[in-house]
C-alpha cells in the first residue's frame, strides 16, 4: 500500500502524522542556523514548497510542539548543536496571501485578522501573569481587533516583547507570502497605502526588536530594500540566483527518482524529467514539486496517462498576460524564438518594485524569469554599464505549454480584437480563395507562431479568427465522415452556402530550409483532396445544408495557400 501523496498539504505536523510521502527538506534547518542569518528573505516561484516549508520550521523550533514528528529525518543526524534548540522558542507564524482581497478596506481587515490569529494563538502569555496591566490589556486589544489601525505596525514588535517577558526567551518569526498584499494592492489601486504598512510593520518587527531571535520570509518576487526592507542591514536575501538554499525549494533529480520508484513509476523518468525540471535554484537543478507531486498522483493507478501542465491553472498568469497585450514588434520575435526553442538575453534587475514593472519591457522579462517562466543557463557582467545579463530560455515542456498555449491564444486573441476582419468574412463567404488568402496572411503575419509548422498551431490560429462572429458558428475538429475535419464554419440558415476547411502544414524536403510555392499548392490541394475521400462533407448534409464550400489551406511558417472547390450534396455511396 503506498503512501498518500501530499497534495496542497501545507502543514507539517499534517503531513507527518498521517504518514503522507515528504521529500525530506529538513537539513535546511541545519543550514539556517549554520549561516547565522537575521533575517532571512527566500524567493521562489509560486507552488515550490515554501509554505510547507516555513511551517517544517515551526514545527522544529516551536515551544510545544511533538518532536516525534521529526523522527527519521535528516535533521536529526545532525548533532546535538542543532538538536538541542528543537521546541526551545516561541515561533510568529504569519501568512500574508489572505490579503489578496481585490478591495483595500478587506485586504487591510484580512491583516488585521492575521495579526489577531497569532495574537489568540499565543493568549498563554496572558496567563502568566508576567504582563503589568498596560500590556495586559494592549494584547487583548490586538487580540479582539480593537487596536487602532496606527497601531499594528508595532503589533508583532509587542507580540514578541511579551513573550520575551513570558517566556525569557526571543522570538522567531516566519512571515509567509510577503509580496501577495503588494501585488494584490499594485492591480487594485491602493499600493502606496500597502507599502506603507508592510515598510512600517517590517521595519518595527525586523530592524528594531532586540526581541527577535532570527525571522525567515518568503515570496515570490524580491522587492527593492528601497521600497519596504528600508533600513535592513540584517537582510540576507537568498533569490534564484543565489548560491545557498538551492535544492530546499523544489526536488533534486535523486528525488524526484525515488519517488518515481517508490509508486512504481520508474520508467517515467525522462518523461518527467523533460515535464517538469529545469530550474536553476542557487546552483542547483531542481523539479516543479507541485506538477511532479500532480503527475504521479494522475499516473501511478493510470500508467499511460499523457503529462499535463499542472502549474499552469495555478494562478492567473495576470502579469504574464500584461507582457503579451503590451508585445511591440520585438517583443513579439523575443516569445517566437522562446517557444521555438531559443533563447534571449536580458538585463538583470533584482531589486525592483511593482511599481517599476511596466516602466520597462526588461522589467516584465525580469519578472517572468524570477517568478519560473523563463531560466537561467549563463550570464555575464557588464562592466561599462555595471549590469549583469542573464542568457534565458523556457525551462521545460510544461512551460512551453504555458507559452504555446496561453501566450499564444492570448496573443491572437488581441489581434482579432483588434482587427476588421469583415473583408476576411466577406472572401471566405463568396469563395473568393484569393481574397481569403490574402486576408489569412495579413493577420498571420501579426501573429505569434512556432516556426515548426504544427498543425495544431495553425488550427488554433483559424479557429481563432472566427471568434465573435455572429453570422456563423465553428465547429473545430469534430468527428466528420471517415475522419476529422479541421473546421466547419456554419451559417444560421440550413439554405446558405456552409463550409469544411482542411489544414496542411507543410515542411521542406530533403533538408532545405523552405518550401516553393509549388510545394503550397499541392498540399493545399491534397486538403481539398482530403475532404472529398473522406466525406467530410456528410456531417453537414445530415444537418441538411444546401451548398457546400471547401476550403484547402496550407501554411509555411507566416505564408498560406487557399485553394477553393464549390462542393454540392452527393450520394453517400
Amino acid at each position: 500500500m503506498f503512501k498518500p501523496l501530499p497534495v496542497g498539504i501545507e502543514f507539517f505536523e499534517k503531513l507527518i502524522k498521517n504518514d503522507y510521502y515528504y521529500v525530506d527538506k529538513t537539513p535546511l534547518i541545519k543550514e539556517l542556523i549554520d549561516n547565522h542569518g537575521e533575517v532571512n528573505l527566500f524567493t521562489r516561484p509560486r507552488r515550490f514548497g515554501k509554505t510547507l516549508t516555513l511551517d517544517m520550521l515551526r514545527c522544529f523550533f516551536e515551544e510545544g510542539r511533538d518532536p516525534a514528528m521529526f523522527q527519521g529525518l535528516k535533521i536529526l543526524e545532525a548533532g546535538e548543536k542543532y538538536t538541542s534548540m528543537m521546541g526551545k522558542y516561541p515561533v510568529i507564524f504569519l501568512t500574508l496571501k489572505s490579503a489578496k482581497t481585490g478591495d483595500e478596506k478587506r485586504a487591510f481587515s484580512a491583516l488585521r485578522n492575521e495579526i489577531a490569529r497569532e495574537f489568540d494563538r499565543h493568549s498563554d502569555v496572558l496567563k502568566s501573569g508576567l504582563l503589568d496591566e498596560k500590556e495586559a490589556e494592549k494584547f487583548e486589544r490586538f487580540k479582539g481587533w480593537m487596536a487602532e489601525p496606527e497601531e499594528y505596525a508595532e503589533s508583532i514588535k509587542f507580540l514578541c516583547q511579551c513573550l520575551k517577558k513570558a517566556s525569557g526567551k526571543n522570538t522567531i518569526i516566519l512571515i509567509d507570502e510577503y509580496d501577495v498584499p503588494l501585488e494584490s494592492s499594485f492591480y487594485d489601486g491602493y499600493y502606496d497605502h500597502m507599502v506603507s504598512f508592510i515598510r512600517s510593520l517590517f521595519e518595527n518587527t525586523l530592524k528594531t526588536n532586540e526581541c527577535l531571535e532570527f525571522a525567515v520570509i518568503t515570496g515570490c518576487l524580491r522587492i527593492s530594500k528601497e521600497s519596504i526592507f528600508t533600513g535592513l542591514n540584517n537582510l540576507s536575501i537568498n533569490s534564484i540566483r543565489s548560491s545557498d538554499y538551492g535544492e530546499y525549494f523544489g526536488f533534486t533529480d535523486e528525488e524526484v527518482y525515488a519517488m518515481l520508484e517508490y509508486y512504481g513509476l520508474a520508467d517515467k523518468y525522462e518523461e518527467v524529467r523533460d515535464w517538469y525540471n529545469g530550474y536553476i535554484f542557487g546552483g542547483k537543478n531542481v523539479y516543479n514539486p507541485w506538477s511532479t507531486i500532480e503527475y504521479v498522483r494522475q499516473h501511478k493507478n493510470n500508467h499511460d496517462r499523457f503529462p499535463e501542465s499542472y502549474w499552469a491553472n495555478t494562478s492567473s498568469n495576470s502579469i504574464v498576460k500584461d507582457l503579451v497585450e503590451r508585445a511591440d514588434g520585438v517583443t513579439k520575435g523575443e516569445i517566437e524564438r522562446l517557444i521555438a526553442g531559443g533563447s534571449i538575453e536580458k538585463p538583470i534587475h533584482e531589486d525592483i518594485t511593482y511599481g517599476e514593472i511596466y516602466k520597462d519591457q526588461d522589467n516584465l522579462w525580469n519578472f517572468m524569469y524570477f517568478t519560473g517562466y523563463l531560466k537561467s543557463i549563463g550570464e555575464r557582467y557588464e562592466e561599462v554599464k555595471k549590469t549583469s545579463y542573464a542568457t534565458l530560455t523556457i525551462p521545460n515542456a510544461e512551460v512551453e505549454y504555458i507559452y504555446s498555449q496561453k501566450i499564444i491564444n492570448w496573443f491572437d486573441n488581441e489581434i482579432v480584437k483588434k482587427s476588421d476582419r469583415s473583408a476576411l468574412f466577406t472572401a471566405m463567404l463568396s469563395g473568393d480563395a484569393k481574397g481569403f488568402e490574402t486576408e489569412i496572411n495579413k493577420l498571420l503575419k501579426l501573429s505569434i507562431s512556432y516556426f515548426d509548422n504544427k498543425e495544431a498551431f495553425y488550427n488554433g490560429f483559424m479557429s481563432g479568427l472566427f471568434v465573435g462572429a455572429q453570422d456563423f458558428a465553428v465547429r473545430s475538429n469534430r468527428e466528420a465522415g471517415d475522419g476529422r475535419s479541421d473546421l466547419l464554419v456554419l451559417p444560421v440558415s440550413v439554405f446558405d452556402r456552409a463550409f469544411v476547411i482542411e489544414i496542411k502544414a507543410v515542411k521542406p524536403k530533403n533538408g532545405q530550409r523552405t518550401v516553393t510555392a509549388e510545394d503550397m499548392d499541392i498540399a493545399a490541394d491534397e486538403a481539398l483532396k482530403q475532404i472529398t475521400d473522406l466525406h467530410y462533407t456528410e456531417a453537414l448534409m445530415d444537418e441538411g445544408y444546401g451548398t457546400i464550400g471547401r476550403y484547402g489551406i496550407s501554411f509555411f511558417r507566416k505564408d498560406c495557400r487557399v485553394h477553393y472547390l464549390e462542393g454540392y450534396p452527393e450520394d453517400k455511396t
